[in-house]
């Protein structure tokens, strides 16, 4: 299992915007993800759900390393191609 950290952005704003945000979460979704891509920006979008939120998608970004938790937000635009 790997060990994950946080941005500053993620612990300073993100935390802030969406106190029903788990870190948890983050880890779930990147461990047992829908669908995994990555971003123009040497950045990692995962998507995946959450128990608790029955019908929404979530996209949790990280940096490069995978392990680093840059954001998540319910992702309502998600369209899985399978």
């Amino acid at each position: 299992m790997a060990t994950y950290k946080y941005t500053q952005y993620f612990l300073n704003e993100v935390m802030r915007k969406r106190p029903y945000i788990s870190k948890k979460w983050c880890v779930q979704i990147i461990e047992n993800p829908i669908k995994v891509e990555k971003q123009e920006n040497n950045r990692y979008r995962f998507w995946g759900r959450i128990p608790e939120f029955k019908n929404k998608v979530f996209r949790v970004v990280t940096l490069e390393n995978k392990t680093t938790i840059h954001n998540i937000f319910p992702d309502r635009r998600f369209k899985n191609e399978t």
